[in-house]
């Protein structure tokens, strides 16, 4: 059975309570991410921002307006909570707090119940209150065309390659592919995301290919050259 390590990203971009806005926005923008953890001092984490946080901002005039009377029935914590969104420079004035999370060993449908129940897109995975990696539905949506048709006997030995390609990649300084994602069923790689030369297209593959127990790589990179 499929767990939350077999297919979260572990590059994850964080920021703090003190980051500015425009700064967070900047790195969803470059990272090509929808979400970003927010961890404390000690790394511990305390709130997530993401796209729908900033939906409603006064510098593009999307903030919320209601009718005077719907608005003098609402209560002035709400309003208060809705001028901070659209007002507030630091992403610990507009992030969400009480964060829907799981650990590693979280089943795929463990995890899928939770999007279901809570509504939401992605889920941070920690360890001891730190975060080692993010669950998004488009993740479960790879690992599902990865395992189609394919025998689920894979187990510790697909967790084994795929860390292992994982940390081979982070000591490469001509990729930035660990923050996307990868998945490993019964040997066979499946590599997913953006890249930006087939020189790189070739050289992942290659990586990949010599990991021990490797059978087989299915490319699934598209180029944005």
């Amino acid at each position: 059975m499929m767990q939350a390590a077999d297919v979260m990203v572990r590059d994850v971009v964080t920021v703090h309570p003190e980051t500015d806005v425009a700064d967070a926005v900047k790195l969803l923008a470059e990272r090509d991410v929808s979400a970003l953890p927010v961890v404390d001092a000690q790394g511990t984490l305390v709130g997530i921002i993401s796209e729908a946080d900033l939906i409603h901002r006064v510098e593009i005039g999307t903030e919320k307006h209601r009718p005077r009377l719907l608005e003098s029935l609402t209560g002035a914590t709400t309003l208060a909570a809705d001028f901070a969104k659209s007002h507030g420079k630091k992403v610990g004035e507009i992030m969400t707090t009480g964060v829907v999370t799981a650990t590693e060993d979280a089943s795929l449908a463990e995890i899928a119940s939770l999007f279901e129940r809570h509504r939401i897109k992605r889920v941070p995975i920690v360890r001891d209150g730190q975060v080692v990696g993010v669950v998004s539905q488009s993740n479960l949506i790879q690992a599902l065309a990865s395992t189609i048709g394919v025998s689920q006997s894979g187990g510790d030995t697909d967790r084994r390659i795929r860390d292992e390609i994982l940390a081979r990649l982070k000591q490469q300084d001509w990729t930035d592919f660990g923050s996307r994602n990868i998945t490993v069923n019964h040997g066979t790689v499946h590599l997913w995301g953006l890249i930006n030369s087939e020189a790189e297209r070739r050289a992942l593959t290659a990586l990949a290919e010599g990991v021990p127990g490797v059978s087989r790589i299915r490319d699934e990179m598209f180029a944005i050259y």
